[in-house]
């Protein structure tokens, strides 16, 4: 059995050590905020923040996670950056089939944290490995940067 602590509380589990977090969180626990886009953390749909790094959970075996603070997209919007992030997505009407836009915002969110003030270098970078099928790339950069001035 597995204690992990995710969204500030203490969850079980008895996967196998070597289950992707993604999974554990989806089939385990029912949180289907965070999506299986490609299985390779090459697409970003997966991200979650691990101590509050943007992080695939497609390839992180949950035995790695169990000692990490996890943070999902169900409760992202619960801290001020989170928030902002997902105001501002709105407000720029982001998503169009919105599969990625879970992990986006959380790419987005990790940013913020250690970044108030990111240029576009800094915006491409950060979500560099967050694929948009919808090509929405304009509209997140233009939230991205909304959520910054709102927390500014």
């Amino acid at each position: 059995m597995l204690t992990l602590d995710i969204n500030g509380r203490k969850v079980e589990t008895d996967a196998e050590p070597d289950t992707p977090l993604l999974w554990v969180l989806r089939d385990h626990l029912g949180m289907t905020g965070s999506k299986y886009g490609c299985g390779k953390a090459l697409c970003g749909a997966c991200t979650v923040h691990v101590n509050g790094a943007a992080t695939r959970s497609c390839v992180l075996p949950v035995a790695a996670a169990a000692s990490m603070k996890i943070t999902t997209i169900e409760a992202v919007g619960d801290s001020p950056i989170g928030h902002a992030v997902q105001e501002a997505w709105i407000a720029e009407n982001v998503p169009q089939c919105g599969y990625c836009q879970s992990g986006q915002v959380m790419s987005a969110s990790a940013l913020l944290a250690t970044n108030k003030k990111p240029s576009d270098a800094d915006i491409d970078a950060a979500l560099s490995g967050n694929i948009c099928r919808c090509a929405t790339y304009v509209r997140i950069r233009s939230a991205i940067k909304r959520a910054a001035e709102s927390l500014a």
